[in-house]
């Protein structure tokens, strides 16, 4: 069911270039209506941004818009269909819990998708229920936002609705349905499918259509295919660098969800480190560390390999060839990742230029983070302002020496000591969303329907940099009682 006029009046403005792709990558079907949907929470700034009246969204109208019970104007829903590694075995994936309303084509100019999460079943379901709980999709609204304040690429959360009708997960839970926004939903795992699946002429389909949207710049290339390729590994290898640089975990860094825009994408069982450990894993399913914290910059290389696998008969004919070219795209991947991890860390010491000696300064302050178990975001936070307080890292003589190294590498650069301060404000955040602090807004919201926790914290959350007083309680550690953290695959 449309209304045209209230579509209009929303603001709702959709393309649907996707659905002009050949028609093994996706189904097309509408989403499955729910019980009594109501809005939760909208993200007005967001809304705004993308041309669309919150008093017209937040109405009985465009509640039903965001539930998946009325199909807007211009809209073309779909499944798409995608494979992927996960954990490292191939499979058979698709959008088993989230259908693709269409492209949003904002006042700007800019094309995004729209995308319901927990509409209902689709063919690529499998054996699950395609319905998500409130609880899940309340966490990727607060961390894709967070992700947002940090100014880390990422898709982001429109609303989150209420359906009435209950889901039955480990126990029964509200169920809802939340509405992602990205700059594509094009995955590695996309490629994937289409090498595996789809024919050559499909392969080069996609190819092409990834580079129109993402890739406009790259155009009568001598290797437009190459090219691609290069242009993801560039994204992929910025994107974790920023990942590595707030020690955010992903948790499920399956190449499904490894996206060709180089956003962040699909917020499971994801967290922020507290103590600093490379070897770091918060989802309950990891129980070998493939995707713990310090594997991730590797992990990434791995997803790109697979990437370049499946593009392996557009390189060039010969496939010896082809593997050549692949090969040397992916090799030059670590090299950009650690390229843009030191710039990220120099700005976090408030260093400008570059030193031989600085990987090396850098390396020896985590080392002794990790020895004394030291917080990653309050460590650097204390070296801001130079309130050394925690005496298990600062008080010893290791330090002392270190701190000694790092004040002659800021004596030697030319820049002066306020400007190194405001680099490392601007560089190191006041506030994350601890594991603990997101846990007490979800119970709020769910349990008792108390969204004012997850207001404030989203408040908090959205300037990170600001270093404002009130955001003083909200980078306290979680009690002892709260350690160690897990989470689960619930998004």
């Amino acid at each position: 069911m449309t209304d045209k006029h209230a579509e209009t009046v929303t603001g709702w403005n959709f393309d649907n270039s996707y659905a002009r792709l050949p028609e093994t990558f996706f189904t097309r079907l509408n989403p499955t209506p729910v019980a009594s949907p109501q809005m939760a929470i909208l993200n007005e700034g967001l809304a705004e941004s993308l041309g669309l009246n919150n008093q017209v969204l937040g109405s009985e109208e465009g509640v039903e818009v965001l539930a998946g019970n009325r199909v807007p104007e211009g809209a073309l829903p779909l499944a798409q269909a995608y494979a992927g590694h996960q954990f490292g075995y191939f499979n058979m994936l698709g959008d088993g819990r989230a259908i693709l309303l269409g492209e949003q084509i904002t006042p700007r100019g800019e094309r995004v998708d729209i995308q319901l999460k927990g509409p209902g079943r689709t063919p690529y379901s499998r054996r699950g229920d395609g319905r998500a709980g409130l609880g899940p999709m309340l966490r990727e609204y607060i961390i894709s936002e967070a992700m947002h304040g940090l100014r880390i690429p990422t898709t982001r959360s429109l609303a989150v609705v209420t359906t009435g009708q209950a889901v039955i997960r480990e126990e029964e839970q509200p169920g809802a349905v939340l509405t992602r926004v990205a700059a594509s939903h094009l995955r590695v795992g996309t490629f994937q499918y289409a090498a595996r699946w789809g024919s050559l002429d499909d392969l080069r389909a996609l190819a092409d259509y990834t580079l129109q949207r993402h890739f406009p710049e790259i155009g009568a290339e001598e290797n437009r295919y190459l090219a691609l390729l290069q242009g993801v590994i560039q994204r992929q290898a910025a994107l974790i660098a920023k990942w590595q640089l707030v020690g955010f975990i992903h948790g499920v860094m399956n190449t499904d969800n490894m996206t060709l825009s180089g956003e962040t994408i699909d917020y499971g069982p994801c967290a922020f480190m507290d103590a600093y450990d490379p070897a770091t894993v918060f989802s309950s399913i990891d129980s070998s560390g493939r995707y713990a914290y310090g594997n991730q910059p590797n992990i990434a290389a791995w997803n790109l390999a697979r990437l370049a696998e499946s593009l392996l008969p557009l390189l060039h004919p010969d496939e010896e060839q082809a593997i050549k070219q692949a090969e040397g795209a992916i090799a030059g991947y670590f090299e950009l990742y650690n390229r843009n991890w030191l710039a990220g860390m120099r700005a976090k010491l408030g260093i400008f230029g570059e030193e031989q000696e600085d990987q090396t300064l850098i390396e020896e302050l985590l080392g002794m983070m990790q020895k004394y178990g030291a917080d990653y975001t309050n460590t650097f936070r204390a070296l801001t302002f130079d309130k050394l307080e925690d005496e298990n890292l600062f008080g010893t003589p290791e330090f002392a020496r270190w701190q000694e190294l790092w004040q002659a590498r800021l004596g030697r650069q030319q820049e002066a000591p306020a400007s190194s301060r405001q680099l490392m404000r601007s560089s190191n955040p006041a506030v994350i969303p601890r594991n603990h602090r997101v846990e007490e807004a979800l119970e709020a919201a769910v349990s008792r329907e108390d969204y004012s926790v997850m207001n404030r914290l989203l408040n908090v959350l959205s300037s990170p940099y600001a270093h404002s007083p009130e955001q003083g309680d909200y980078a306290a550690l979680p009690p002892e009682s709260l350690r160690p953290y897990q989470t689960y695959c619930g998004t």
